[in-house]
């Protein structure tokens, strides 16, 4: 079996080439980036192409499998540039999976793809995929989910696999979730259980998360199961006030959304920090998931709890924690962080 996944040298494309590496069903692997990184993955060749631009045709022509995790969090204040990418991109990609001719296709969905839903209840994969309009990533992940139901429509001789995952965290990719959410200002070394006795939280946030080993996992298993439609994928237990209060070794107290949202939009336009608000809107209003039919159809069970990825996350926050990856590397961001500053903190795709 050959494999194409394209924006293979980020945190979960590269939990998917380690996963795809110990398949034995899977014999080669074309890992797509747009800069070629110097890590190694066993029977991964890397592959050089932009997905808004460069000829997908040829790179996918031969493949039994098309993974797509190529997608954009950053420049958040230019959503123009994202959207080429998430959007336009992604269209690119299915239409040359058509014309190529590759049998299946498995596409990187999310939880944030979901319409808001009330915080007792738990959904399955037929909760409406409409996203939360205040939110870029979640406008963009519903957007490509409606390119995909047209896709299926149009195409149901391919086999077509989209994956919804909740948050995804490992040690590996802590520079990188730093960069794309915390900015250059955040100090590592300050990153650890016990620093701080009390830490403010949105109150009523609940969330879910996973590790991002076995994102890696659940993308194999689509790739070589005779498996399609949507699943679902998360661990245990639910973020909230309590559990992240335990991971850090402080007290939660918990405040009014309001006040942490208006504390996010000012330090977001301040460029103090690159995360736009729609992120809090997206963790207030996205639901809770179910991932029973991941369990029954997939055979995907989380190894590793939600507080467990946490956990390796602060760890590799505090100590820089990466891999050899442009999106992954500390030496990406420059002497001092100096080229994440260049980009004014979420104000231009350079990093990259």
């Amino acid at each position: 079996m050959r494999v194409v996944v394209t924006g293979a040298s980020g945190n979960v494309g590269t939990s998917v080439l380690e996963a795809l590496a110990q398949e034995p069903a899977v014999e080669e692997v074309v890992g797509v980036a747009r800069r070629v990184p110097s890590a190694a993955f066993a029977k991964t060749t890397w592959r050089r192409a932009d997905v808004r631009s460069d000829d997908l045709v040829s790179l996918f022509s031969g493949a039994d499998v098309l993974i797509h995790l190529a997608w954009l969090i950053q420049p958040s204040r230019q959503e123009a540039l994202t959207r080429s990418v998430n959007v336009d991109g992604s269209a690119r990609v299915f239409a040359a999976v058509v014309r190529a001719g590759v049998p299946a296709l498995v596409y990187a969905s999310s939880v944030g793809a979901y319409a808001p839903a009330p915080p007792t209840l738990e959904v399955d994969e037929s909760w409406p995929a409409t996203g939360i309009a205040s939110s870029f990533y979640s406008r963009h992940k519903a957007e490509v989910e409606r390119l995909l139901d047209r896709f299926e429509r149009e195409h149901p001789e391919i086999r077509s696999v989209r994956l919804r995952p909740a948050l995804i965290f490992k040690r590996d990719a802590a520079t990188g979730i730093r960069r794309l959410f915390m900015g250059p200002l955040l100090p590592n070394r300050r990153v650890r259980p016990g620093v701080l006795a009390v830490i403010p939280f949105p109150r009523g946030l609940r969330t879910q998360a996973v590790h991002s080993l076995d994102v890696g996992h659940a993308y194999r298993l689509a790739a070589v199961n005779d498996v399609a439609g949507a699943f679902n994928i998360a661990a245990a237990p639910t973020l909230d006030a309590r559990v992240i209060a335990n991971v850090l070794g402080a007290r939660a107290v918990e405040v009014p959304a309001g006040v942490v949202r208006g504390a996010a939009w000012a330090s977001w336009k301040l460029r103090l920090q690159p995360t736009s608000p729609g992120w809090l809107d997206m963790g207030m209003l996205s639901p809770i998931m179910s991932t029973g039919r991941a369990e029954r159809e997939l055979g995907w069970r989380a190894r590793a709890s939600a507080a467990e990825a946490i956990r390796e996350l602060i760890d590799g926050l505090h100590d820089g924690a990466g891999l050899p990856t442009p999106p992954l590397d500390p030496a990406t961001s420059g002497p001092l962080r100096a080229r994440e500053l260049a980009t004014g903190v979420g104000a231009t795709d350079r990093l990259r």
